[in-house]
């Protein structure tokens, strides 16, 4: 865990669509969620560049017809990937802003503003929409705020989670902690439920299934009576989400359209996309309460009006895939944390897409009709569980009726490849994913000359090209015995805070060298 700091710290909810700021208020023991200045408590993660301002939140996101190519939205797909990401290379198809490689292959957003052309790094574009958390915040206390906790998606790798804390710091916050999205929805559950009578257990095995905006994180926690939150196993997909819905149903729009008019596509048009985005995304969220769902718009397209009905059997047809895959990785969550469907006592859902009704008969027919817990609110339950926390890391939790201890684990596996002259192998997992932290893990290799490079990896392929690159070192000088081969042992220690150590030795003269890799 994070070292204590002093002063005013809140909980940020960084999302794909939406992001939420939150604070421990002493004075009335509770989270009170912080609401922006149209007095709404979730804000669009959307920013729209012109030839005047920059524009954050419902500002921006009203504008989108009117301004496509330069209203920026989605940037949590973009941090930390590689520009030639199959992913982010298939997103761009439908954003109506422009995205070109930028250094080192990461992705750079292209945008007018204030008639000159920009580029910007996801993290400087999430840097603007933190900012403007930090801002709400500060308007709302009437201080300075300067702590912040951000959330993550468990499944985000260190490349990922480096950028949004770099996102923080460029925002002029100090990031005392990047949480998991999920387990700050159990230590908002945990704080909320620990002095509830009914809590018969000494330990209930909770599961948190987090579907939000962009992306689905699913975790396997057990939590104490006495406040002790131990995470067991993490599970998801960074890119499987409410966007990914939205552009299935934009997606059938666009066929529709096509079919109507005679082969006109209007995949060329930014303004036209913009405006279906808007009315697709409202259609979901009405498809939710409602059997079917209208959209229609006025001139989408040269002059070519657009009207159709979409039921929700359709929307959920469109979206099966995505749902069914929610559904294997919720299992495969269970399987990682050694556990059976009759083990977990409850089951949370949260985040917005989880309300799409699908999503939870699915859930709870997984879970042979066992009842969801659905009282924590699913848009700010995230940002609730990170106000806790940074309550706790700043010392302003003495009115806090229940204590809370988190024990977390690793997202991804971690592991080296051995260079020999020049030539590199596949990677050998070393610590594997959803191993409890802290941790260590020792390995004994045998090359044969007098140098090695220890190339450390972060993921779960077999391929180097298909992991993430941690950091490299190098041992010289080995001494080869006769035959001709020199022992090494590699040690990875991770501790508490998501710090590695890795150290490798050769055994015969006790040459060392190490590499310290943070924040995992």
């Amino acid at each position: 865990m994070s070292k204590k700091v002093k002063g005013t710290a809140i909980g940020i909810d960084l999302g794909t669509t939406y992001s939420c700021a939150a604070i421990w208020l002493s004075r009335k023991k509770r989270v009170e969620i912080i609401p922006n200045e149209q007095g709404n408590r979730i804000t669009p993660s959307c920013l729209a560049f012109n030839d005047s301002e920059l524009l954050v939140g419902e500002n921006a996101k009203n504008q989108i017809a009117r301004n496509p190519a330069n209203t920026v939205f989605d940037v949590k797909r973009l941090i930390g990937n590689r520009f030639s990401d199959p992913q982010v290379q298939n997103d761009m198809k439908m954003w109506p802003f422009k995205v070109m490689k930028g250094d080192s292959e990461k992705p750079s957003v292209v945008v007018e503003f204030k008639g000159e052309e920009k580029k910007f790094a996801p993290e400087e574009l999430s840097a603007m929409v933190l900012k403007k958390m930090k801002e709400t915040a500060e308007l709302f206390l009437g201080k300075e705020v300067k702590n912040a906790v951000i959330t993550v998606p468990a499944y985000f790798n260190n490349q990922q989670r480096e950028e949004t804390k770099e996102a923080g710091t460029r925002a002029g916050l100090n990031v005392l902690h990047l949480l998991n999205e999920p387990t700050a929805a159990a230590i908002a559950y945990g704080v909320d439920n620990l002095s509830d009578e009914n809590w018969n257990k000494d330990k209930k095995t909770v599961l948190v299934f987090d579907l939000g905006g962009g992306t689905f994180d699913v975790s396997l926690l057990t939590i104490s009576k006495k406040g002790v939150i131990e995470v067991k196993a993490v599970g998801g997909d960074t890119h499987l989400g409410g966007e990914d819905f939205d552009t299935s149903l934009i997606n059938y729009c666009i066929n529709e359209f096509k079919k109507k008019n005679t082969g006109v596509d209007i995949r060329g048009n930014p303004r036209a996309l913009g405006r279906l985005k808007v009315a697709c995304e409202k259609a979901k969220r009405d498809l939710s309460s409602t059997i079917f769902a209208p959209i229609e718009i006025d001139c989408l397209h040269e002059g070519i009006d657009f009207s159709t009905k979409i039921s929700r059997a359709k929307f959920e047809e469109l979206n099966a895939t995505y749902f069914d895959k929610c559904i294997q990785l919720l299992e495969e969550c269970l399987r990682d944390g050694n556990m059976k469907k009759k083990d977990v006592d409850e089951v949370v859902v949260v985040g917005g897409s989880s309300r799409i009704p699908k999503i939870q008969r699915m859930v709870e027919e997984f879970f042979d009709g066992k009842t969801l817990c659905r009282s924590l609110n699913g848009d700010k339950a995230v940002a609730s569980g990170a106000a806790i926390l940074a309550a706790r890391l700043s010392g302003n939790d003495d009115d806090m009726k229940n204590d809370v201890v988190l024990l977390d684990v690793i997202p991804c596996s971690l592991g080296i490849s051995v260079k020999v002259n020049g030539v590199s192998g596949n990677m050998d997992i070393i610590i594997p994913k959803n191993r409890s932290i802290p941790t260590s893990k020792k390995i004994t290799l045998l090359v044969n000359q007098t140098r090695v490079d220890i190339i450390v990896y972060q993921g779960e392929n077999a391929k180097v090209m298909d992991n993430i690159l941690l950091g490299e070192f190098e041992l010289t000088g080995l001494t080869l015995g006769p035959d001709r081969k020199s022992k090494i042992e590699v040690c990875f220690s991770l501790d508490t805070n998501g710090i590695l150590l890795v150290s490798a030795e050769e055994i015969s003269t006790r040459q060392r060298k190490s590499i310290t890799i943070t924040k995992i």
